[in-house]
């Protein structure tokens, strides 16, 4: 299988998912609709490229289990990959990443955003469905921190998305299955890692909740993504994950945590012709951490209404911002061009951003010197085995 002629059909239709199941044809998700083209995909190829894709030793516990997440960049697009197991035989889900350093500027996020990393400690939950771009905010947020403070960061992802380069910040970044057998043993260690700041790539269990809260809770900054379509939701989701007999001790620790809550979903825009990040944020108050206290998730909603001065936007809220703003970041064709062959030689560049309006009056923000333009930076991918034989 040509895995790369598949990525380049998809990067070619503006694609943000590629979906490869033996028997039918190539499916792409753009602009959030999911159309067939080609003609279909033989099971043999399927079975002998996720056999390449994945080596021997992860073909094996792919086996046993029947999935495996990997993340490779090909054709200098870092792309996320799902393979798994079906009734018709192996398939792919693939998620094409953003082929620039993600930024809240570029990401067409409200900026402020940008205050939620300057605290110390405490919780900031990303939640939203699957595809609407958790991982690209969280790792603008990191970013941010990255280019303004000197900080320790540690993030745990399964996979690695996006790869930082360190600027002001030292990052380390784990990959589970790979650096760490799991997120939970992941957060124990990062507690004696002396992190200022831990990215969880995704919070998937009770256990996992537990830990992050734990570790917001004393002293440093968490950011971690949870599915939820609201904020409401994502708190609610949180408590009601643990047994009944300790959900009220849960509720107060989240509430003394938390720092602020950003539902995230992307809406179609017919006039820029792409899909740009519609957000909700709840930040917490004094009531909103009664609230949460006392379990009474319903009545946070009247507060985020009222609550404009402190931070909070509801989704109307932030529409009415969106139908306003004049200045989007589009990434630009030739500028990616660039990106690739810089990612395929280890390195990607940042496009330009550019106004959707030229009647503007409000300027685009100053790029930084030329040796900041480079963030990302593909690691070699050495395994455990490998790196020991070197040191002999």
């Amino acid at each position: 299988m040509n895995l790369e002629s598949f990525i380049a059909l998809a990067k070619e239709h503006g694609a943000s998912d590629l979906h490869l199941e033996p028997g039918l044809p190539v499916a792409l998700r753009v602009r959030g609709v999911v159309r067939a083209t080609g003609e279909p995909v033989p099971a043999r190829e399927l079975n002998e490229g996720a056999r390449t894709l994945l080596g021997e030793e992860p073909w094996r516990r792919f086996v046993e289990q029947g999935s495996a997440d990997l993340s490779r960049t090909i054709l200098g697009t870092r792309c996320r990959i799902n393979v798994l197991r079906t009734a018709r035989g192996i398939g792919f889900a693939i998620r094409l990443l953003a082929s620039f350093q993600a930024t809240v500027e570029k990401l067409n996020l409200h900026p402020d955003l940008k205050k939620l990393v300057t605290n110390p400690n405490g919780l900031i939950l990303v939640s939203g469905p699957t595809g609407c771009g958790k991982s690209s905010t969280l790792a603008a947020l990191i970013q941010e921190i990255n280019l303004t403070e000197p900080r320790h960061i540690i993030t745990v992802e399964s996979p690695i998305e996006y790869f930082f380069r360190p600027r002001r910040a030292f990052i380390r970044q784990r990959e589970v299955g790979r650096d760490t057998p799991s997120f939970e043993q992941a957060l124990l260690d990062a507690l004696r890692e002396d992190p200022d700041v831990l990215m969880i790539g995704e919070m998937r269990d009770p256990e996992t909740m537990r830990l992050t809260l734990n570790a917001a809770e004393t002293g440093h900054l968490v950011l971690a993504t949870v599915h939820s379509a609201t904020c409401v939701e994502a708190l609610q989701r949180i408590v009601s994950a643990f047994p009944a007999e300790i959900q009220s001790a849960m509720a107060a620790q989240l509430a003394d945590c938390l720092l602020a809550a950003v539902a995230q979903r992307l809406h179609y825009r017919a006039d820029l012709n792409m899909r740009v990040p519609e957000c909700e944020i709840l930040t917490t108050t004094i009531p909103v951490k009664a609230h949460i206290r006392n379990r009474e998730f319903y009545k946070i909603l009247s507060v985020m209404e009222t609550g404009a001065e402190q931070g909070m936007w509801t989704w109307q809220r932030y529409r009415s911002w969106m139908e306003k703003q004049r200045q989007w970041f589009r990434p630009d064709t030739t500028a990616d061009s660039a990106d690739a062959e810089n990612a395929d030689a280890g390195a990607a560049a940042l496009p330009p951003a550019r106004p959707v309006s030229p009647g503007t009056t409000k300027r685009p923000p100053p790029r930084p010197p030329a040796d900041t333009d480079r963030i990302v930076i593909e690691p070699d991918e050495i395994s455990l085995e490998d790196l020991l034989k070197t040191l002999k």
